[in-house]
């Protein structure tokens, strides 16, 4: 029976779709078997992961604690100074990209800017810019400030163009520029998603400034390079130990203080 007669529409046929999904499913097959993997290998992998681990924390070398945490602190240091910088160039940025406070044309330059900002590792443009700046933590900070602002860009406009309308409106309504309309009919609304991208951002950034510590721009990372290279097995596992804890504890708190500013603070219950 027809799917005329029975009321039924037909099942559309999207030939195109299948023909991507065909395309897509054909790259990643012949990009997996084109690597070189001696895939007999990987049975001997559980072992030296157990063996590795038992040289590493077995007996840890404490007595590098105190240069770890030094060089960690360094760490934190570029991180925090990434994100300043990135926030800075990357906000007035967002606010020219959002749809309705700058001309088509500047926002999609300025989107285009983000999203080939955001494909470029931050380890790459440290690799740039250290012809420049050299191998000191400054470059670790303004690799991290650059990479920052494809990703607050791209998040800060997005905050701004799903805030409400109606006090948008109503500043535009009383007469208010560019300006006045940013300052109080957007920045009252999309304030707490802002600190909230910052914060979240400063998390990447204590993470990434241990991966640039891998081209030498100090902090533990590099460290972690040295050692790595000369065998210390004990001294990397305080160095991992330091890392894990000192990561852990700053996103704890800093996904506390995200939660406060969003949700605002709970109420308590009185008996």
């Amino acid at each position: 029976m027809s799917a005329a007669l029975t009321g039924i529409p037909a099942k559309p046929r999207r030939p195109w779709l299948i023909a991507g999904w065909a395309l897509v499913t054909g790259i990643v097959v012949l990009a997996f078997w084109s690597i070189d993997i001696d895939w007999s290998r990987l049975a001997d992998l559980p072992a030296e992961i157990v063996r590795y681990t038992f040289l590493m924390f077995a007996d840890p070398n404490w007595e590098k604690l105190p240069e770890a945490l030094w060089q960690t602190w360094r760490s934190i240091e570029m991180a925090w100074v990434g994100t300043i910088l990135g926030i800075l160039l990357a906000t007035p940025l967002s606010l020219l990209a959002a749809r309705g406070f700058g001309p088509a044309w500047l926002r999609a330059l300025l989107r285009g800017l983000f999203s080939l900002i955001r494909a470029v590792p931050e380890i790459i443009i440290a690799i740039v810019i250290l012809s420049v700046t050299g191998l000191t933590p400054f470059t670790g900070a303004l690799a991290l400030a650059i990479n920052g602002i494809g990703t607050l860009g791209k998040w800060g406009y997005e905050a701004v163009e799903a805030v409400p309308r109606g006090p948008i409106e109503a500043a535009r309504a009383a007469g208010g520029g560019t300006l006045q309309v940013l300052r109080w009919g957007v920045w009252p609304q999309a304030e707490p998603a802002f600190w909230s991208f910052w914060l979240y951002r400063f998390e990447i950034n204590v993470r990434s400034s241990a991966v640039l510590g891998l081209i030498g721009v100090g902090g533990i990372g590099d460290m972690l390079t040295s050692y790595t290279q000369y065998r210390e097995w004990s001294t990397v596992g305080v160095l991992l130990i330091v890392v894990v804890v000192v990561t852990m504890l700053i996103d704890a708190a800093s996904g506390a203080i995200r939660r406060r500013i969003m949700e605002g603070a709970r109420a308590r219950v009185l008996a």
